[in-house]
């Protein structure tokens, strides 16, 4: 079982920058994929950006050229950096864990609020 604990939400205006940043504990061994998932009020949680064990990224058009995922394998973390932030990016952000067999670990979220 995998342990997810995302942090470095917050408020800020548009155009600005938060980078945010998820911790695994556990069987992280079993992890393949890592990726950031968000879910604005009233909509369903949609993928950000996800990044394979070796390194293979894919994003969502709303956030090409804007946020860029890492990981840090030997630290177990994962990171989201978002540049250019705007008010539709508002929403709370997930971080997951899917194992080779596909089993999906999810951290708590944390909040990202843009003001216009």
């Amino acid at each position: 079982q995998v342990q997810l604990v995302e942090s470095g939400g917050g408020l800020v205006q548009a155009g600005g920058f938060l980078r945010l940043s998820c911790a695994a504990s556990g069987d992280t061994h079993c992890i393949s994929f890592m990726g950031w998932y968000r879910q604005a009020p009233g909509k369903e949680r949609e993928l950000v950006a996800r990044m394979s064990s070796v390194g293979d990224t894919v994003y969502a058009d709303s956030v090409m050229d804007r946020f860029t995922i890492s990981r840090d394998n030997a630290k177990k973390m994962v990171y989201l950096q978002m540049n250019s932030l705007k008010p539709e990016d508002t929403a709370v952000y997930y971080c997951k864990a899917t194992s080779p067999l596909r089993k999906e670990s999810w951290g708590q979220g944390t909040q990202v609020t843009v003001s216009s």
